[in-house]
């Protein structure tokens, strides 16, 4: 914290000389980001002083007419890019140094899309500029406050105060009542699923995987020494009787309950209870990869296999990769009790515990409703490039492609009639140079279906739209080239 001068003491101004309208001001900004670049412009100016105290929220909102959430957000933002310092019980001041730039130039709204990344890739985020913002100034307020608990070794499990802010999430958003001592904070699920493996398997141990799947998982499972059995699914879910039948010894399952991937099956109430039951009698313990929960077109989320079995038999991941962005690293597990002893050894044991410096800001991120909010807004964005992309390829491909539109989820199967040879989707895929995945590469061992998997978040919808037309344009050629072939033998 920068020292405040000696006039700090001195009472904040009754009313600041903000100019709210002035050509400085963004037109369409949010009344934050407005505020923002009027007390910017206000302090560079020097119509306030170095270490002069700045107006309580309560009295700015009433001089602006703003909610106090957006003085908040404008002072945090000023703390942020160092306009600003805070002091716990006494306020906030202009900085006493301010920063060797102009007032904030206007910038258009930010926009994040992943950089480099094809049509259709897979795992893509958009993150809005309020939140951008708000986790900005997160970041900065948490390292302004640097403490001592970045200067030794932490719990293997991550810091408590995030792992309570997700456990109140859990509650509200997946109906999964757990304690913050069964949260483990990881850096995304594959890390989850190898740590929970290694504290309850052992080398050769079979875990049902669904066919088709998630083929990063399958691998990590198989690259851990355990055996990946692959189990077929249908419009219920993941078939617990072919489990048993294929692998009877097996000691966990693998499993996307709330929208398989990739097809989106949505496991039935009674296949989850059969799921559970099969899970008592063998011993053996269900990982439940919730990986869109939270993207939900149509009605409320789905009640978590973890929420109905109130933890006993059922690990439940998560991952913040995409409700916020992946280059956070941060995911999580939450754990049966009998389970925390024995996870929080092996975690110990293999990279002794999550790093620490975000953990705040994503804390205060769930704490103060900016996830929410952010979530809101981008489930309306993906609704729409989903509704663009299934619409478009649909009309265009002209019958030759299938498209059911997901209720939830960030991407959708594009699907050829079965009969259609696989090497069909492979040659339009190529040709329209999309990225994405073929859905063949999903199967293990059952019958592949030709079609794509293709992403839809985080893209713009102009974009998808033309990528869209090219790929069923390209399935139409490559389908007319096969049966050409084939009439000619």
């Amino acid at each position: 914290m920068q020292n405040i001068p000696t006039n700090s003491s001195a009472p904040a101004k009754a009313e600041l000389p903000l100019d709210l309208t002035g050509p400085h001001i963004t037109p369409g900004a949010s009344a934050a980001h407005r505020l923002y670049q009027a007390l910017c412009e206000m302090i560079v100016a020097g119509l306030v002083k170095p270490g002069e105290p700045l107006p309580p929220s309560r009295t700015l909102a009433k001089q602006t007419g703003f909610r106090r959430n957006a003085i908040v957000t404008a002072y945090e933002r000023l703390i942020a890019d160092g306009f600003a310092d805070a002091t716990v019980g006494s306020g906030t001041f202009v900085a006493a140094r301010i920063p060797a730039r102009a007032v904030e130039p206007k910038k258009p709204k930010v926009v994040i899309e992943a950089p480099r990344q094809g049509a259709f890739s897979l795992g893509c985020t958009h993150i809005d500029e309020r939140a951008v913002q708000r986790f900005r100034a997160f970041v900065g307020r948490r390292m302004r406050a640097f403490g001592s608990e970045h200067l030794h070794y932490g719990d293997p499990r991550g810091s408590r105060e995030l792992r309570a802010a997700i456990a109140d999430h859990l509650l509200s958003a997946r109906g999964l009542r757990c304690d913050p001592d069964q949260i483990m904070l990881t850096s995304g699920t594959l890390h989850a699923l190898r740590i929970v493996l290694s504290a309850i398997l052992k080398a050769g141990d079979q875990v049902w995987c669904e066919d088709p799947g998630y083929p990063a998982a399958r691998n990590t499972i198989a690259h851990c020494g355990y055996r990946a059995v692959p189990v077929p699914l249908d419009e219920h879910g993941i078939r617990v009787a072919k489990g048993r039948s294929a692998a009877p010894a097996a000691r966990a399952a693998y499993v996307t309950p709330s929208h398989q991937f990739p097809l989106g099956v949505q496991m039935s109430m009674p296949r989850r209870l059969e799921l559970l039951d099969w899970a008592r009698q063998a011993g053996a313990f269900v990982l439940e990869d919730d990986y869109d929960s939270e993207f939900r077109y149509d009605g409320a989320p789905l009640m978590s296999l973890a929420g109905i079995d109130h933890l006993q038999r059922v690990i439940y991941m998560g991952t913040f990769a995409k409700t916020l962005f992946p280059g956070l690293r941060i995911g999580y597990c939450a754990l049966p009790e009998r389970l925390i002893a024995d996870v929080t050894a092996t975690r110990a044991a293999l990279d002794r515990f999550p790093g620490t410096l975000m953990e705040g800001a994503v804390a205060d991120m769930l704490n103060s409703g900016a996830f929410a909010a952010n979530l809101k807004r981008v489930r309306k964005l993906y609704r729409e490039a989903r509704d663009a992309l299934a619409g478009t390829l649909e009309a265009a491909s002209d019958g030759v492609l299938s498209v059911p539109v997901p209720s939830q989820g960030l991407h959708l199967v594009a699907r050829f009639d079965p009969s259609v040879d696989l090497a069909v989707a492979a040659q339009a895929k190529q040709a329209a140079g999309a990225e994405g995945w073929l859905l063949a590469d999903t199967y293990s061992r059952a019958r592949p279906l030709p079609g794509f998997v293709l992403g839809f978040s985080g893209h713009a919808v102009p974009k998808l739209v033309a990528s869209a037309k090219r790929l069923a344009q390209e399935s139409h050629l490559a389908l007319g080239a096969k049966n050409k072939s084939a009439r000619r033998a």
